[in-house]
């Protein structure tokens, strides 16, 4: 399971393929319990689909989530709190449940099956209703003392600035992710980022400025990270990832002049992610295998 800020997908998986025999999608509700509803039915519906039974679930989720599988706090569903999802799953299904962050999730398809495939040290930024974060560290996923690591889009890099869903102001993501390339482009006059993106690559000078602008402020927060973890590759993933080299050519170069000491160091790739919106949902089955087999 993936669930995002917009959708939960689910897909049936079998044995070691990676390869999903069932599928389902359904939108995120806004509640709790809404959440658990729409996780269960969306399971069962890609299990249907696969004509097989449910042996296991794995869910990745967003937010702040915990090493006992509670979603403690979710910036982009703000009705989602303290929910012992991993419980509420195993009560309802009886079956192991696995529950991590959708990042984490994605970071770990992609480092396994994917664009960061032999990484040991990989950032993984999600650009999508939020940004989310995935960190591979010697080889394992770096989830910090609490499990709660990885919350890349709220450190803050404009004072004072737009608010937040997380209730802090200025937060990275109020400037890099899908959400605010829609809020750039309409102060900008365009319709959504969507427009931005089709004038970008019409060759609409107005429209390349914008993404000029907005790459710019997803690589300030990429360097940052770069200076501190040293990556061996960076792998963005995210609905952003489909206007390829319209968004990812201008965010390498600004990545390559505001990361310390670019001419003095290896070279370090930014790709688009390989295993595309499935990524968070095969990245939670690869984490929940090597759980269940300990």
């Amino acid at each position: 399971m993936d669930v995002g800020g917009t959708k939960v997908l689910a897909l049936a998986l079998h044995g070691d393929s990676l390869e999903p025999v069932g599928e389902c999608r359904v939108p995120t509700p806004d509640s709790g319990d809404g959440l658990v509803e729409s996780i269960a039915a969306a399971a069962l519906d890609a299990a249907k689909d696969a004509g097989a039974k449910i042996g296991s679930i794995a869910a990745g989720v967003p937010g702040l989530v915990d090493d006992q599988g509670v979603m403690r706090f979710a910036a982009n569903l703000p009705n989602v709190s303290e929910l012992a999802l991993r419980d509420l799953l195993h009560d309802r299904f009886d079956v192991p449940v696995a529950i991590d962050n959708d990042a984490n999730a994605a970071a770990w398809g992609e480092r396994v099956a994917g664009a960061g495939e032999g990484a040991d040290h990989m950032l993984m930024v999600t650009l999508g209703t939020g940004v989310g974060g995935g960190i591979v560290l010697d080889g394992h996923l770096y989830r910090g003392a609490h499990g709660m690591a990885g919350e890349i889009g709220h450190f803050v890099v404009q004072l004072d600035g737009v608010q937040c869903s997380c209730g802090q102001r200025g937060c990275w993501e109020k400037y890099a992710s899908g959400s605010a390339l829609g809020r750039i482009a309409r102060e900008a006059g365009f319709e959504s980022g969507e427009a931005v993106v089709a004038a970008a690559g019409a060759g609409g000078a107005k429209a390349l400025k914008v993404l000029d602008q907005f790459t710019r402020w997803v690589a300030i927060g990429m360097a940052g990270l770069a200076n501190t973890l040293d990556p061996a590759v960076i792998v963005i993933g995210g609905g952003l990832v489909e206007a390829g080299d319209l968004l990812l050519a201008p965010m390498r170069q600004h990545f390559n002049d505001l990361i310390e000491g670019g001419e003095h160091r290896p070279e370090v790739p930014i790709r688009p992610a390989s295993l595309g919106e499935r990524a968070g949902a095969i990245g939670a089955a690869l984490i929940a295998r090597d759980f269940l087999d300990k």
